[in-house]
């Protein structure tokens, strides 16, 4: 007997849902359809359930009591959907040959009128982002619905589906079929770097506290789990200073002399010095660096043709005149006012940590602050912070690093993530200081580079960063086992 799917998408408007439903009957292998709408509304050929919150475990559980056949078929945007010619049983067919758990897929991009392929990527056991696109459309093993019914979950209001999809990945696989199974209309036009501080606005505290619960529970019992027993630093001497702050640069002319001003403008009880690892420049970034006459900046060009920002920090730490600690700048921002290198230092003694992360403002070219503001992390705490860091998409800014530490670990080789998997690491073992005032400005403009990535760019950012979980959980697992 061929395998039958009830389906669940949520109301799109009263045109858009109906062709939606029509097509979805146009499968013999679509059993039940519900519509989940905010508000009664009338709809042929499909049953209507009201809820204003879809992500909520409470739709979730509504969801699970609803199935009668094998499959769900879940499709939560509020977005126009098309479905493509045997779409349904392409599905079906891959998700009961593989047994996996949920299934989803890559899709057509309706923006402005303009099709395109927006191919999604794989899923690791390190996709723990709650915003992992999995396209408009994951087909789920019944099983996997009813087992979150009966599980206790909070009465989350967010994380309900985010609960879901981790349950699914550790009752089986969770598999991408490369195929561009469906097409969506995108109502979200903005580029990539005006979405990416989506998760620290203001109105989305609430969501970010069940989201880490959620991921919390996991954790705990994939075997993942951290308790807050981090250790403590004892500081070395011998150092030839205080403190090093690096800035990696390649072509940045137009804000080199703002960022080596605003290291050489700090006021400090200790010594410091700058050591800025230019990387092969071709833009007179490099004629700017040397124009200053002052021995606090060494200007330092790597031996090497083949390093990405990664490599360049390794160059400054292995360095000989590098400090205790090794402090960040990124070559177009800025510190916040003289006092930001002596408040990390003082961060460092007061807690004795490996690494302590500042908090930064959000500002245009012209240093005028710009939404959403103030990025200070607060998500982060002393006992779950490096359990909800797994979770999330960076750690915050300005970094800071006890150098010994970091020449231990090191830092990968790349221009993306290479701050944040080395930021894990440390988390795992060492505890992390946390500055929740402004200390840094984050100059948001064109030739940021992740201003306006394409989806090439962005699905291998993301994927880089999914493996860098992935290393971390297994290395976490594998703690944990050698403790019990």
């Amino acid at each position: 007997m061929q395998k039958k799917i009830d389906c669940f998408l949520a109301w799109s408007g009263q045109a858009e849902t109906r062709e939606t439903i029509k097509q979805l009957r146009q499968s013999p292998l679509t059993g039940s359809i519900v519509v989940i709408s905010p508000h009664p509304v009338a709809v042929d050929q499909a049953e209507v359930l009201v809820a204003d919150r879809p992500f909520s475990t409470g739709c979730m559980k509504q969801l699970a009591g609803k199935i009668a056949h094998d499959f769900a078929f879940i499709a939560l945007n509020p977005t126009q959907l098309d479905i493509g010619r045997f779409a349904l049983e392409r599905l079906v067919q891959l998700a009961e040959n593989s047994g996996a758990a949920m299934t989803y897929s890559d899709y057509y991009e309706l923006k402005e009128g303009i099709r395109s392929n927006h191919p999604v990527i794989d899923y690791q056991k390190g996709s723990l982002r709650d915003d992992f696109n999995f396209g408009p459309v994951q087909l789920f093993r019944k099983d996997v619905l009813q087992t979150f019914a009966k599980a206790a979950y909070a009465d989350w209001q967010h994380a309900g589906y985010y609960a879901l999809r981790l349950l699914a990945s550790r009752m089986g696989e969770i598999v991408r079929i490369p195929e561009f199974l469906f097409s969506m209309v995108e109502t979200d036009t903005r580029q990539s770097g005006e979405k990416q501080f989506d998760y620290v606005s203001a109105n989305s505290r609430e969501k970010q506290v069940e989201m880490e619960q959620a991921c919390t529970i996991h954790l705990q019992k994939i075997g993942a789990f951290l308790s807050p027993d981090f250790e403590a630093v004892e500081f070395a001497n011998g150092f030839p200073v205080e403190a090093s702050v690096v800035i990696p640069v390649r072509n940045r002319i137009k804000t080199i002399r703002d960022a080596v001003d605003s290291v050489l403008s700090q006021h400090t009880n200790f010594s410091f010095n700058l050591i800025v690892v230019d990387n092969y420049s071709t833009d007179r970034t490099t004629e700017a660096l040397q124009q200053y006459h002052d021995e606090r900046l060494i200007h330092l060009i790597p031996e090497r043709t083949d390093l990405g920002i990664g490599g360049c920090w390794n160059e400054a730490v292995f360095h000989e005149k590098c400090g205790r600690f090794a402090v960040q700048l990124d070559s177009d921002d800025l510190y916040f006012d003289e006092n930001t290198l002596q408040k990390i230092v003082d961060k460092f003694h007061e807690e004795h940590c490996a690494m302590v992360i500042g908090s930064y403002q959000m500002c245009n070219f012209k240093l005028e602050e710009i939404p959403p503001g103030l990025i200070d992390h607060k998500e982060w705490t002393p006992d779950n912070g490096p359990n909800n860091a797994l979770r999330i998409n960076g750690l915050g800014a300005p970094r800071a690093f006890y150098t010994p530490v970091l020449r231990e670990i090191r830092l990968p080789n790349t221009s993306y993530g290479e701050d944040y998997g080395v930021g894990l690491a440390i988390s795992r073992t060492w505890k992390i200081g946390r500055i929740y005032e402004a200390i840094y400005r984050c100059r948001r403009w064109e030739d940021n580079s992740d201003a306006s990535l394409d989806i090439a760019k962005q699905n291998a950012h993301n994927a880089y960063k999914d493996s860098l979980r992935t290393f971390e959980l297994k290395a976490r697992m594998n703690l944990n086992k050698r403790i019990q």
